[in-house]
This record gives C-alpha cells, structure tokens and sequence, in this order.
C-alpha cells in the first residue's frame, strides 16, 4: 500500500490539471480577443471565412474578425472587423475577401486608400470584393478545356473517294 500511494497522489495531479485545462479552453472557445475599434464591411459572399480570422494590410496582420451576421433584407454577410487601435484606416480604402493559396485560410484584405480622412470607429468601407470560389474556376476551367476540341478535324461529310458510297456495287 505505501507505494500505491504516490502513484495515485500522482494520478489524481493528472486528472486535476487536465480539469483545470479544460475549463480554461471551454472559457476561451468561440471568444475573439476584439481590442481596438469596430469597422464593418459588407459582401455578397465570404466563402470560408470565419470568425477570428486575421485582417490585413500589405500581409501585415492589423486585426480579426470580430462577428459575421447576415442582413435579412439584402442577404448580404455583414462582417465586423476589430482593427487595432494604433491603426488607422483611410476612408477610402477597400476590403476583399481573400485566401493564402489554394488550402489556405481566408481573411481580409484591406487596401488603403489616399483619402487623408480616416475611417471613423462603427464605420463600413465603402469598396468591398467578396470572396472568389476557386473550386467553380476550376470546375469551369476544366469544363472549357474538355468541351473545345470535339468537332476541330474531319468535319466534312463527303467521302473520300471522290462521291462513291462504300457500296461495292455503287463502284461499278
């Protein structure tokens, strides 16, 4: 018995600190850090993009998405972004839906504008791209690649020697 006792002193340290990291994780999930001041932008579509997703200007992370709703009205995706505060936007800049690659995550891109206004906190951009679905490119690139090159030779239908059918009693 007295060296059962560490190793269940031991297990049950185990049990309370994978405990004490559970809760930790449940506190945190679904929750975006969003210091700094809201901006909205407005897309027809956002393809993957989620919550928590970075938002960029030059590939240099400024801030994250905050929340995605959809507006009832014009079913458009209304995104809220968390922009931090030591940045400024300019008013007439632009936002666009983009990815890393093919696999890659999606996020804002943000390119500034020359306005010397800046946008003010709760406002919206003005110029927006919504996402691109490459699978439909593709898909469509695919499509036209295969579709082209049915009808290109031997489209004439005389015969080949000189009006006679293949009819062995047409040649006599």
């Amino acid at each position: 018995m007295p060296r059962r006792l560490p190793e269940l002193l031991t297990g049950f340290a185990v049990i309370i600190a994978a405990a004490l990291f559970l809760v930790y994780a449940m506190r945190g999930a679904g929750e975006v850090n969003a210091g700094g001041y809201p901006l909205q932008a407005q897309f027809s579509s956002i393809g993957g993009l989620t919550v928590g997703a970075d938002v960029k200007i030059g590939g240099v992370v400024i801030g994250h998405v905050a929340s995605e709703r959809l507006d009832p009205n014009t079913y458009a995706a209304i995104v809220r972004l968390a922009i931090n505060n030591n940045i400024k936007v300019p008013a007439d800049s632009s936002a666009s839906v983009t990815s890393d690659g093919l696999l890659g995550n999606s996020y804002i891109a943000v390119a500034p504008g020359g306005s010397n206004t800046m946008l003010a906190p709760g406002q919206g951009f003005a110029v927006t791209q919504s996402a691109i679905n490459i699978q439909d490119l593709l898909g469509k690139f695919i499509f036209s690649m295969g579709s082209g090159s049915s009808d290109k030779a031997g489209s004439s239908s005389a015969p080949a020697n000189g009006g006679a059918s293949g009819n062995p009693a047409a040649l006599k």
